[in-house]
């Protein structure tokens, strides 16, 4: 008996050092989120002519003060800015809208208690707040044969980030699947190779639209299988009914049946219907090698600049990743 009251103190005593320590970086990101509203409403009132000259100092520093304040996705947002003049005639209405974008977000996380759920956990997770992961799989899960759409790498400071999307075969459903690690290390191998489906039951993180999954169970291993799937009009569809969710989505994964690839003030894709889709990549030969002037199915990420292809299918060629 005494052994049982030590360990029920012992867990009490953890449950309220975990609650003064979130409160405490709660009280930290609040101060954080007040500071760069009063920064944005400063750049604003500044005007955007001198963006352009704008040393990457302007916002790196910015963002350096909501790091030290634990709102870390927030910073990553903020950083991202600094790219933003240097992208072509439009960046002053560019960088404008992305400012509007971030007072919102500013706003919504500082009336987050009036939010409907989902809408609240989106606005969290945009600050830097995430779903422990044995939270995520103690909720619903959702089993299909998921196909895999692609992954995609990235590395950027201390921190090296894996995205690989699916998409469910039978419900439509989509799902991202995130890996983080320190960039001195490389990330655990990716076993839901591009091409494949496997049958597995994913837990989804809060959020409108649940878009984040950890797989749960894989109940077969991967299988190669042909992709799925869509016109332009379906796939901007889509992207407009989730970004009426969460205004903030910067990424949504997209597979185009049938496009042909178009050189025509820049790379396009082209489906059946005639509707067509900018291309970002910096190796635009690769892709139309590959396709050799027929139709394909490709798939990869839809974003405000384009779609940035992750994998193709070839009737005759098969599958090709692409980084």
């Amino acid at each position: 008996m005494e052994t049982a009251g030590a360990d029920q103190a012992a867990d009490e005593k953890r449950r309220q050092a975990r609650e003064r320590t979130a409160e405490r970086r709660a009280r930290m990101v609040d101060a954080g989120v007040a500071e760069l509203a009063q920064w944005l409403r400063d750049q604003v009132s500044r005007g955007l002519a001198g963006a352009e000259r704008a040393p990457h100092t302007l916002w790196d520093e910015a963002a350096r003060r909501l790091v030290d304040a634990q709102a870390r996705a927030l910073a990553d947002r903020v950083r991202e800015l600094a790219a933003v003049p240097r992208r072509g005639e439009r960046w002053p209405s560019r960088l404008l809208e992305e400012y509007g974008l971030l007072h919102l977000l500013v706003r919504a996380y500082q009336r987050q208690d009036g939010l409907p759920p989902g809408l609240r956990a989106t606005v969290r997770a945009r600050i830097g707040f995430t779903a422990a992961r044995e939270d995520v799989l103690a909720g619903p899960r959702v089993r299909d044969d998921w196909y895999v759409l692609g992954v995609h790498e990235s590395e950027r400071d201390d921190l090296r980030t894996r995205r690989t999307w699916l998409r469910g075969l039978s419900t439509g459903r989509p799902a991202l699947i995130l890996a983080y690690g320190a960039s001195s290390r490389p990330l655990e191998p990716v076993d839901l190779p591009p091409g494949t489906a496997v049958d597995a039951s994913l837990a989804f993180h809060p959020g409108a639209p649940p878009l984040r999954a950890v797989a749960a169970e894989l109940h077969a291993p991967p299988r190669p299988a042909p992709p799925p799937g869509s016109t332009v009009m379906d796939l901007l569809d889509d992207h407009a009914a989730a970004l009426s969710q969460d205004p903030w989505l910067d990424r949504w994964p997209a597979a185009l049946a049938s496009v042909r690839l178009a050189r025509s003030d820049g790379l396009h894709l082209v489906d059946p219907a005639g509707d067509s889709l900018p291309v970002k990549t910096h190796d635009p030969w690769r892709l139309l090698s590959f396709s050799g002037g027929a139709p394909l199915t490709l798939a990869g990420e839809w974003t405000p600049t384009g779609l940035r292809p992750l994998s193709a299918w070839h009737p005759t060629e098969g599958l090709v990743t692409l980084p």
